[in-house]
C-alpha cells in the first residue's frame, strides 16, 4: 500500500469517525470529563474504583452517542412513544418492586441498578416535542393543556419515590417544550401569578415534612448544625475554604477528613470548590455555558418544531441541572438529589447526559442538509 492511499484511508476512518460529532459539544464534554476523573480520584480518597466505573459510564455513554447522533431527528421522533411507555412502565416498576436507598425509592434492580427518572430526562421533552410536531401549524389551548397532562403521569411517580428535585427539573424540561413550541407570554404570565398564589397551599398541603425542612434549613442552617444543616454547613465550608486559587489538588481538608457528604455525588462541587478554588468554578461555569450557547445556537437554526422545540428544552434541562446542583451545594438553593452533570458519579446520569448531547449534535448534522421542497 503506497503512502497516499494509507493517508487516504486514514483521512475516510477519521471523517467517518468525527463526521457525526459536533466539536463545540465534543470539546466542552471532553474538558468537563478531565475535570470530574481528577475530583473522583479525590473525592473517593484516592482509590480508582469510581474512577474506573465512571470511564466505563463513558465509554458505554461516548459509544451510544456516536450511534445516536447520526440517526435523523425525524427517526429519533418516532422512538418518542415508546421510550415514554418504558419510561413509565419502569417508574411504575420502581413504585412496586424498587430499591431503597436512604429513606427513598429511586432505582430498580433490573440484574444492573437503573434510575427510571433519569430516562425521563430524555423521554418527557422527546414525548412532548412529538405531540406538538404532530399539530404543527394549527395548535390550540387545548393542545397545551393536553401536554401538561403528558408530564403529569411521571412527575407524579417520581414525587412519590419521593424525589422532589428531579420531579420539579423533569416538569421543567417538558415545561421547556411547550415555551419553545409558542406558548403565549400572556398564559406563561398567568400561570406564573397563580403559581405564586397556589404557594400558601403548596406549603400547608402539598409538600412534606422533609420538604419544608429543607427550605426552613436553607434559610438559616445554623439551626440544627449537626442535623439538618450539616450538609449545607460543611458545603459552604469548603468552597470558602478554597478562596480564590483552591487548596491543590488532593489538599482538601474538608474532602479528605470526610466532612463533606456524599463527596462523590451530589457534594462533588463543593469538592472542586474547595480544591479549585474561584479559578477553578468559574472555568467550570464557562464549559457549560459553551454547552448552553451552542444548544440554544443549534435550536435557533433547526429546521422543523419537533428539532426546535427539543433542542431547546434538552439545553435548557442539562443548564438547570448543573444551576440547581452549584446552586444547592453554594447555599443558595435546598438541598435535592441532583447530581452535577458529566461530574458526578453515576452510570445511569452519566448516560442520559450523553444522550441529550446526543439528540442535539443529531439536530446539528440535520442542518447541515439541504432543506427539501416539503420541509420549507
Amino acid at each position: 500500500m503506497t503512502e497516499h492511499q494509507s493517508g487516504s484511508w486514514a483521512t475516510k476512518i477519521r471523517q467517518t469517525v468525527w463526521k457525526p460529532i459536533d466539536p463545540w459539544l465534543f470539546f466542552a464534554m471532553s474538558t468537563v470529563y478531565v475535570m470530574s476523573l481528577f475530583l473522583l480520584y479525590s473525592a473517593d480518597g484516592q482509590e480508582f474504583g469510581q474512577l474506573e466505573n465512571k470511564t466505563l459510564h463513558t465509554v458505554i455513554g461516548f459509544i451510544l452517542l456516536w450511534v445516536v447522533a447520526q440517526i435523523p431527528p425525524k427517526m429519533v421522533a418516532k422512538w418518542a412513544l415508546p421510550i415514554y411507555t418504558v419510561g413509565v412502565v419502569l417508574l411504575i416498576g420502581v413504585e412496586v418492586a424498587g430499591v431503597t436507598v436512604n429513606g427513598s425509592t429511586r432505582w430498580l434492580d433490573l440484574g444492573i441498578r437503573i434510575q427510571p427518572s433519569e430516562i425521563m430526562k430524555i423521554g418527557l421533552p422527546m414525548m412532548v416535542a412529538w405531540f406538538f410536531q404532530r399539530f404543527e401549524g394549527r395548535l390550540r389551548w387545548w393542545h397545551y393543556l393536553a401536554a401538561f397532562g403528558l408530564m403529569a403521569m411521571p412527575v407524579a411517580l417520581i414525587l412519590k419515590q419521593p424525589d422532589l428535585g428531579t420531579a420539579v427539573l423533569i416538569m421543567a424540561s417538558g415545561i421547556f417544550v411547550v415555551y419553545f413550541a409558542g406558548l403565549p407570554w400572556k398564559i406563561i404570565l398567568a400561570a406564573f401569578a397563580a403559581f405564586v398564589a397556589a404557594l400558601p397551599l403548596l406549603w400547608n398541603y402539598g409538600m412534606r415534612d422533609y420538604q419544608k425542612t429543607r427550605v426552613l434549613t436553607l434559610l438559616d442552617p445554623t439551626k440544627d448544625p449537626l442535623g439538618d444543616g450539616y450538609h449545607i454547613i460543611q458545603s459552604m465550608i469548603a468552597i470558602g475554604s478554597g478562596g480564590v486559587w483552591g487548596k491543590g489538588w488532593l489538599n482538601g481538608t474538608q474532602t479528605h477528613l470526610d466532612y463533606i457528604p456524599e463527596a462523590t455525588t451530589d457534594f462533588i462541587f463543593a469538592v472542586f470548590g474547595e480544591e479549585f478554588g474561584l479559578i477553578g468554578n468559574i472555568l467550570l461555569l464557562l464549559v457549560y455555558l459553551v454547552i448552553l450557547a451552542r444548544g440554544l445556537y443549534i435550536a435557533a437554526r433547526a429546521q422543523h418544531l419537533y428539532s426546535r422545540t427539543l433542542a431547546g428544552a434538552l439545553t435548557m434541562t442539562f443548564f438547570c441541572y448543573a444551576f440547581v446542583n452549584m446552586g444547592m451545594v453554594s447555599g443558595i438553593l435546598p438541598v435535592v438529589g441532583v447530581p452535577l452533570p458529566l461530574v458526578s458519579y453515576g452510570g445511569t446520569a452519566t448516560i442520559s447526559i450523553m444522550m441529550i448531547l446526543a439528540l442535539l449534535m443529531g439536530i446539528a448534522n440535520e442542518q447541515k442538509l439541504p432543506r427539501s421542497k416539503e420541509d420549507s
